[in-house]
């Protein structure tokens, strides 16, 4: 006699491979990179104004917490790009076998971390300059 009840499932407890916290990652920097195109969409208005404007929005943009914001949007830009390249790959055949698979999420993981690290090298240069 088997059993019908449902299963509880410890979602903590699941331990995901590397590709499939990649995919994971992929779908919420697409809802983050989502979610904040209004944001900049105004930040653009708000730039193209006028002089005036164009000070406020630089002053919003130096905020504090804005630079958490900004370093979270890139992360997630950089992420989306290179996790995106790498579904396309895969819906072209390539990397689809899992040692393959788990390279090409080690390879996302390494050029997110290089973009990231070489644009903040270059902003942090660009002020203070």
């Amino acid at each position: 006699m088997t059993d019908q009840r449902p299963v509880y499932l410890n979602l903590f407890k699941i331990r995901l491979p590397l590709p499939g916290i990649i995919s994971f990652a992929h779908r919420i920097t697409g809802v983050i990179l989502f979610i904040s195109l209004p944001f900049a969409v105004y930040l653009l208005e708000l730039s193209v104004e006028s002089e005036q404007s164009f000070e406020k929005a630089q002053q919003i943009l130096n905020q504090p917490v804005m630079l958490f914001v900004q370093i979270l949007l890139l992360w997630s830009l950089a992420h989306h790009f290179f996790a995106g390249i790498r579904f396309l790959l895969i819906d072209a055949e390539i990397g689809v076998e899992k040692s393959q698979a788990h390279l090409g999420s080690w390879l996302v993981l390494v050029a997110e971390a290089l973009t990231l690290f070489v644009i903040t090298i270059l902003m942090t240069a660009g002020v203070s300059s």
